[in-house]
């Protein structure tokens, strides 16, 4: 499991098994946010199981399904709620942890103190590049000042 941390108390991870939880757990995270949608692989037909598996760890869980490359509004402030809300340290996953870093690209670039510099130096270590979304996070920024 390839965890990678944005920020501190926020990582992101590509897809995780109902097994991978235990070292979720393990490593310190107290909540997780699933962005993958039911039934989009053989490997993920609901998140039943993981939800499950969470609870029973103590961690807590959000399900905050997205297709890949099509964010709604409402799904960019659920993720942010989820920011807000859930006990830290958080880590979200999605099939490859693409949907999960833009979520919270947008989610973070709504705060008039945001530095997209820097949410595209984390997202790049972490193997993402949002160049292709630079101008749209940068929009979103300076609407918010």
């Amino acid at each position: 499991m390839n965890i990678h941390e944005l920020e501190p108390g926020f990582a992101i991870s590509e897809a995780l098994a109902p097994g991978d939880l235990d070292e979720v757990a393990q490593r310190g995270f107290k909540s997780v946010i699933c962005n993958r949608r039911p039934g989009e692989a053989d490997d993920h037909p609901d998140d039943a199981d993981l939800s499950a598996r969470a609870k029973a760890l103590g961690i807590e869980w959000r399900c905050i399904p997205v297709t890949p490359g099509n964010y709604s509004e409402a799904d960019i402030a659920a993720f942010g709620k989820a920011l807000d809300d859930l006990p830290t340290p958080i880590l979200a996953f999605c099939r490859s942890g693409k949907r999960a870093v833009h979520l919270w690209a947008h989610s973070k670039s709504q705060a008039a103190s945001c530095d997209i510099p820097a949410l595209l130096t984390a997202a790049r270590e972490a193997g993402h590049d949002l160049e292709e979304r630079r101008a749209l996070l940068e929009q979103t920024a300076t609407h918010q000042r």
